[in-house]
């Protein structure tokens, strides 16, 4: 099936419908989610505000020489870990998953999975 001209496009109609509804509070913040052709970046964001909390990406992963990962899917796990850990350092254990338009499928689906496992309530 071929991808249309229009995807980001249409990714981003579906961002905007459901940033409708979904907003993040201080006592539960939103995680959202972007991907880009190389990397996965992840925030924890106290729409109230307007700050953002806790970030991860998978830039991190590739600047360090302790985590060689050879997959984006296993460097989306990677930062759902990490944005879980640091997210519960804070003291924040419950927050709203914001995939932005994205199929909860792939990066996405291992990045929530991974922030589960971690200990993040959603």
């Amino acid at each position: 099936m071929r991808k249309s001209k229009n995807s980001g496009a249409q990714r981003l109609v579906r961002h905007h419908r459901v940033r409708k509804r979904v907003i993040g509070t201080p006592d539960r913040p939103r995680l959202c989610v972007f991907r880009s052709m190389r990397h996965t970046y992840a925030q924890v964001i106290d729409d109230s505000h307007g700050h953002t909390l806790i970030h991860a990406s998978s830039l991190e992963l590739s600047s360090s020489k302790e985590v060689v990962v050879n997959r984006k899917t296993d460097a989306a796990g990677h930062v759902g870990r990490l944005v879980a850990e640091r997210s519960r350092s804070e003291g924040i254990n419950t927050v709203v998953f914001d995939r932005a338009g994205y199929k909860y499928h792939g990066r996405v689906k291992a990045l929530a999975e991974a922030a589960r496992e971690g200990g993040l309530i959603f």
